[in-house]
């Protein structure tokens, strides 16, 4: 891996609310050791939002600084996660920093922002949203004309209504002949086994997930 880094990137600051290595509780990379850089902000309010914290809080650094910081960490995986981190205009600085020094690079985005300038590199995870998060008018479906085959779609699902309603942007859009799909349910409001028996009597060609950080660790610990 290389360790160096663009001296132009030095003052460009971004504001993070946290960094920390754990392991990857989804997407087809669940289970692996993983660097975490939370941006702060989010242009969003879903109504499960699990990470409010990251609405306000964190303190500015600048590129440099983030990339020494997950230096401490002996991994290749790293994910820029939020909050929206689209929402800061430096991330695309930090993401293209990141692939030059030969990370394996995850963006886990809402999809109501714009990926097209969003190095190639990068997995895209886009999270778009379902109608019980409150959100749906907020999805920016002209993102899928940048999807790449190692990108990943993600469907939140709170009930029937999100399920069918996913399962009809999927057809609409042929997302599964374009790249991964994921299905999650919404964190103690819908058994997994529901979905799952959707999945099945509907034979759809997605991967179901959960989120495997909160099986292992209190779903209100940070940093993990």
């Amino acid at each position: 891996m290389k360790y160096f880094f663009n001296q132009n990137y030095n003052l460009m600051k971004i504001k993070i609310n946290e960094i920390y290595y754990s392991i990857q509780g989804e997407s087809s990379y669940v289970g692996l050791p993983c660097i975490f850089i939370r941006l702060t902000y989010c242009n969003l309010r879903c109504t499960y939002c699990d990470s409010e914290y990251t609405f306000y809080d964190g303190k500015d650094m600048d590129i440099k600084e983030i990339l020494n910081e997950i230096k401490k960490y002996e991994c290749n995986l790293v994910e820029v996660t939020g909050g929206e981190p689209l929402f800061q205009k430096n991330c695309i600085k930090l993401l293209e920093e990141l692939v030059e020094l030969d990370y394996k690079v995850l963006l886990e985005t809402s999809g109501s922002l714009s990926i097209k300038n969003v190095p190639k590199k990068v997995t895209n995870i886009i999270d778009f949203k379902c109608p019980s998060s409150g959100m749906k008018k907020k999805n920016l479906w002209d993102n899928i004309k940048y999807l790449k085959s190692h990108d990943e779609v993600k469907f939140v699902i709170g009930d029937k209504e999100d399920y069918n309603w996913a399962k009809e942007k999927i057809n609409k859009y042929n997302l599964d002949n374009k790249c991964n799909i994921l299905f999650s349910p919404i964190y103690k409001k819908i058994e997994s086994r529901e979905i799952t028996k959707w999945i099945l009597e509907d034979n759809l060609n997605i991967r179901f997930q959960i989120q495997l950080h909160k099986e292992i660790w209190d779903d209100k610990d940070r940093g993990v």
